[in-house]
């Protein structure tokens, strides 16, 4: 028997052979899928006490696992998102200030709301730390970290939490002897459930964005003026290459925000000498962005396993900005999603909420429809890229990421089937139900 049997819909399972199931059915006892397969065929798993939620023909899938949300500081700017606030001729919108423990839980509840709308269960802060204590409300400082604690200790968290460690400024410079420091120090999630909260590792910025010309490039800029960029680290490559270094030597994630294509290829390069001196080349490092990768590199990436976190959405939205930065031919080979999946990258998908919504429809519907067909992504790729790739980028893979028996029954159920729409409609798709655990925590009204 089950204490729950979802059915009536399609079931995406993202197993490894992505079996689909056609008015498929999953059950799920004490929090965990027990049985996947037809409808038909449940019979055996209700029973007196087993609720029965039938979802009138719509899809169930994996819990979606947004893997780069910033997701205090959303709640902290929520409902402005940025892209919108700069598109309608203002700079930033303004935050609200986190400076005291009840205003940082308020933002913290306020985007675990959002994300659950959103049909999402798991979610990476990427970048937590007292290098960002005074920008974006303290959003993103050693304070929000302490609050994550409290609340996972407290089992007060709806939504699972991956985070990394920053010990720079978001978006802005490091050094060494800080990165040093703060690898040193304790690790501040000891004892929490790592299901619910888990510090993976270290973040870091590398370089700027190429719309405003500050991405670490091999070839100068066009126009007046030209310039490569810079490196935001403290002693240029050498510090970089230290930073992530020490990172890799603390037993943990590096996950390294990466613009231009000489950014990019010296942290490349950086993880691959990391792994090859002690030999550990399942750490799980990644390149967050990448706008800038070029086929030679994303082989390399994929040839030692080093993985590229991208936001679809934000390459839409910007695609204008990168031509006037690049000029039309180096933008045109920006973004490499295709090329990246081709040739075997660990490629996942997120949003970087609060620059754009949290919205994983339109992340997917964004990389399905690029102008070149050989960056496309296809549907099932971009819910893998949510889900079980998702997953693996949180070591996670083996209890979450896919509806299997044995794994924590985290879903998504969407009113319609994504593979029975064309990909431009799938935006349009309603949440209708996300649960956790195998409990509702999100209905839609």
């Amino acid at each position: 028997m089950s204490d729950l049997l979802v059915r009536g819909g399609t079931v995406v399972t993202v197993d490894p052979g992505f079996r689909v199931v056609a008015d498929g059915a999953v059950a799920v006892r004490d929090g965990l899928v027990v049985w996947v397969g037809p409808a038909a065929e449940s019979g055996a798993w209700v029973g007196p006490g087993t609720e029965v939620l039938d979802v009138r023909g719509g899809a169930i899938l994996p819990g979606i696992n947004d893997s780069h949300v910033h997701a205090a500081m959303l709640g902290a700017y929520w409902p402005q998102l940025w892209m919108d606030s700069m598109a309608a001729g203002g700079g930033l919108p303004t935050p609200r200030e986190l400076e005291t423990e009840a205003e940082r839980r308020g933002a913290i509840e306020r985007a675990q709301d959002v994300l659950l709308s959103y049909g999402i269960t798991s979610c990476t802060e990427p970048g937590l730390g007292p290098g960002a204590d005074g920008q974006h409300g303290g959003a993103c400082g050693a304070a929000v970290l302490d609050t994550y604690v409290s609340l996972a200790r407290e089992g007060a968290l709806r939504v699972r939490v991956s985070a990394l460690r920053l010990f720079g400024e978001l978006d802005g410079p490091s050094t060494l002897e800080a990165v040093a420091a703060g690898l040193s120090s304790e690790d501040p999630a000891a004892g929490c459930d790592p299901r619910w909260f888990n510090i993976l590792g270290l973040k870091i910025f590398a370089d700027g964005i190429p719309p405003m010309r500050n991405a670490y490039m091999s070839e100068p800029y066009p126009g007046d003026g030209g310039g490569r960029g810079e490196l935001l680290t403290e002693g240029g490559e050498a510090g970089l290459r230290a930073m992530i270094l020490a990172g890799h030597r603390a037993g943990g994630q590096v996950a390294v925000h990466a613009t231009g294509d000489r950014a990019i290829d010296i942290v490349v390069d950086a993880f691959a000498e990391a792994m090859a001196a002690d030999g550990r080349d399942d750490a799980g490092h990644y390149v967050i962005h990448g706008d800038c990768a070029s086929p030679c590199t994303l082989e390399r990436m994929a040839q030692h396993g080093i993985g590229l976190n991208a936001q679809p959405v934000i390459q839409q939205a910007t695609a204008g900005m990168l031509a006037a930065a690049l000029g039309d031919e180096r933008a045109a080979q920006a973004f490499a999603f295709g090329t990246a999946r081709a040739a075997g990258v660990p490629l996942r998908l997120s949003s970087d909420a609060p620059v754009v919504a949290p919205d994983w429809r339109a992340s997917i519907a964004a990389a399905a429809t690029r102008a070149d067909p050989a960056q496309r992504l296809t549907v099932a790729e971009g819910i893998k890229a949510y889900t079980i790739d998702a997953a693996h980028q949180d070591g996670a893979a083996d209890w979450k990421g896919s509806i299997e028996p044995g794994k924590v029954a985290d879903l998504c159920i969407l009113s319609t089937d994504p593979f029975a729409i064309p990909p431009t409609d799938l935006p349009a798709a309603d949440i209708t139900y996300t649960l956790v655990d195998g409990t509702v925590a999100f209905k839609a009204v």
